[in-house]
């Protein structure tokens, strides 16, 4: 009604297809899960209706520009079928932590895929896409799946080998820092490479970013130890350090965070802060309560329905829409670590853990970097974002969290009867039995040449 003052043609369509799509999650989930955490579904639902909104408002009132809401409504409809999938395959998340060093060979493969030569193509300055019969898919979004199950599986196998301290560092008796031991620091040292690789080989700073910071958190949560965590933050400093002085895409990226409003780097015609500016603009456009979706800036913008996605719902909704989005994304990851909490396994709460940490890093790389606190990455929103590979990740993640709260929730069975485990009735015993007890046990340590007292056979 805001862009062209009549219903949209296709409102009937839309709204059938993706209603009908999550009606039949719903009524699967109630069907296979009927115990399953009630606030994921409607709650991812709800992101994905928001993310449809603002892509299609961004196309304005000209009907052919909404050609990329009708492909994100595809890949939603997509993406709940691949959740009901999960939901329908994954009756035991567990079974998953069997084959940890098969999932890290998968998730490896998908990551390292787009710098294979003639496979993998570079758009916008990052090499992390793969050109697949005219379609472009991100193989990393899918990489994080199974990458994380597979910490899932080792940190919860090590757990208490990584937690072993060699010494610790005291002030006055206090100890302020526990040294690990040397020879545990491979998966630390592993981890950091394979950062380093990416950042270098697919000049993916957000991906690199994610992983290691889902890597430290994972590993903290294992642990406990606040030491590997300050050694990895000192590691990663280490590598963003050399990488800024190696490689001109990172020196870019951080002169485009530090200077985004001088003159020659805004005015650049190749990775200049053009986009970064003018999706701040855009913010301070929205106000409190946003322009609507029949003006603004954010239309104009590169990639405002992708990467800077939650600029549009700035200026559309303003900070009050903006707010109440990033409290349902919050509410969501709160479920997760709930979840987390109740399992009853190290390696379900495990890989719970580590994908709630992977959508609140996501979202805190993501905002960080369209308001400054940080280099912009380009990374996607969770479930807002335009684009098949991180829509799909995302409900499949969905999938399995639907199916961990479920084993959670369920109330164990009723024991049947003549197994064996029939309740024991108590039945009091009457108030002189207890001294008749002691003295028929008195009148048979004295037969059978036993002491009342210590029931021990005395010496003859």
């Amino acid at each position: 009604m805001q862009t062209s003052g009549a219903p949209p043609e296709r409102l009937a369509l839309y709204s059938a297809l993706f209603g009908g799509a999550v009606a039949a999650l719903h009524m699967g989930v109630r069907f296979l899960a009927p115990y399953a955490d009630p606030l994921m579904l409607p709650l991812a639902t709800a992101l994905t209706g928001v993310g449809l909104t603002t892509i299609w408002g961004l196309g304005g009132p000209d009907g052919a520009a909404h050609a990329e809401a009708w492909r994100q409504l595809m890949w939603a409809v997509i993406g709940a079928g691949t959740c009901l999938g999960t939901v329908l395959l994954l009756a035991r998340p567990r079974r998953l932590q069997r084959y940890p060093y098969l999932l890290a060979a998968a998730g490896l493969f998908l990551l390292l895929l787009p710098m294979v030569p003639g496979l993998g193509i570079e758009l916008y300055g990052a090499r992390r896409w793969v050109a697949v019969s005219g379609y472009t898919v991100q193989p990393s979004e899918f990489a994080k799946l199974p990458l994380i199950v597979f910490l899932a599986a080792y940190l919860g196998q090590k757990r208490e080998v990584l937690a072993a301290a060699e010494r610790q560092i005291r002030v006055r008796g206090v100890k302020v820092f526990s040294v690990p031991r040397m020879r545990h620091l491979g998966p630390m040292t592993v981890a950091w490479g394979l950062a380093i690789l990416v950042l270098v080989g697919t000049k993916d700073l957000g991906t690199s970013l994610l992983m290691y910071l889902v890597f430290l958190a994972m590993l903290y949560a294992a642990t406990g130890r606040k030491s590997w965590v300050g050694i990895g933050l000192v590691m990663f400093g280490a590598g963003a350090s050399a990488a800024w002085w190696l490689f001109p895409h990172v020196r870019q990226r951080v002169d485009i965070w530090l200077n985004a409003f001088d003159p020659q780097v805004y005015g650049a015609a190749v990775g200049g802060s053009y986009q970064l500016v003018e999706g701040l603009f855009s913010l301070a456009d929205g106000g409190l309560w946003g322009t609507g979706f029949g003006s603004g800036r954010a239309g104009e913008i590169f990639a405002a329905d992708s990467d800077l996605i939650l600029v549009s719902i700035g200026e559309k909704l303003g900070l009050t829409g903006l707010m109440a989005v990033l409290l349902l994304l919050y509410l969501l990851v709160e479920r997760a670590a709930r979840t987390a909490l109740a399992a009853r396994e190290v390696f379900t709460k495990l890989l719970v853990t580590g994908f709630a940490m992977l959508f609140a890093f996501q979202v805190l790389v993501v905002a960080g970097g369209v308001t400054r606190l940080i280099p912009l990455t380009g990374m996607t929103t969770p479930f807002l974002a335009a684009g098949g590979s991180s829509l799909v990740s995302s409900w499949l993640v969905i999938g399995l969290w639907l199916r961990v709260s479920d084993a959670c929730r369920r109330p164990p069975p009723d024991p049947e009867p003549g197994s064996g485990h029939e309740a024991t009735d108590l039945i009091a015993l009457p108030g002189g039995a207890r001294g008749a007890r002691r003295g028929a046990d008195a009148e048979g340590g004295a037969d059978d040449g036993v002491s009342p007292s210590s029931r021990a056979t005395p010496r003859r």
